[in-house]
């Protein structure tokens, strides 16, 4: 049974272009899959809390001597990281904002990458511990930047995740979505085709 997990990220919420796309795409992949299992977890509509220097030695720390703020982080990393962990199939809705991710996304990214448990260093380098799951990057964008030095989004979320072992990544990528009726069609269709894409080779 294939396991889903959907990460949403948009502040826009039903207005969302990429909150419409992960949703669409989800649909189709429950109507293909009917015993698959789809877990959605919108850091938008309900946020996770930001890294702080309390938090952040939380996380390190022994369960014991923590305060109580430490160890509901250090239990929803836990949780957070056992979502991935247990997923064949991760998506994550990437809304271009300020030509970064969303500071929703980020808390997410955050919590997820801790040393010894999701990624190690070893003496040839870095190693991801989350390997063996497709990631599908479905990401919006206002103007045209795909490609480009302006494309930091991308970049960003691509390599953290690859960094933590999620590198068989598939980007259904929807640009130019207020630059105009016909750019907007453009980009909305071309990410739809990598989405089916995607769902064709599931």
């Amino acid at each position: 049974m294939t396991k889903v997990l959907a990460i949403k990220s948009s502040i826009l919420g039903g207005y969302s272009q990429s909150g419409k796309l992960v949703d669409e795409f989800i649909g189709h992949w429950q109507a293909r899959h009917g015993d698959g299992q789809v877990r959605v977890r919108d850091v938008a509509a309900e946020p996770l809390p930001l890294l702080d220097g309390e938090l952040i030695a939380g996380l390190g720390g022994s369960a014991a001597e923590l305060n109580s703020r430490q160890q509901q982080a250090l239990a929803l990393s836990a949780q957070l990281i056992d979502e991935v962990r247990q997923s064949d199939v991760v998506v994550v809705a990437v809304p271009m904002y300020n030509f970064g991710i969303p500071a929703q996304l980020k808390a997410w990214v955050d919590l997820i990458c801790r040393a010894g448990i999701t990624f190690r260093y070893t003496e040839q380098g870095p190693e991801g511990l989350l390997q063996g799951k497709r990631l599908l990057l479905v990401v919006t964008a206002g103007g045209v930047h795909r490609d480009s030095a302006t494309d930091l989004a991308l970049a960003h979320i691509k390599t953290v995740l690859g960094f933590i072992g999620l590198n068989n990544v598939e980007i259904a990528y929807a640009q130019g979505l207020n630059m105009g009726d016909a750019l907007r069609a453009q980009g909305l269709g071309e990410a739809r085709q990598v989405l089916d894409g995607f769902l064709a080779t599931s």
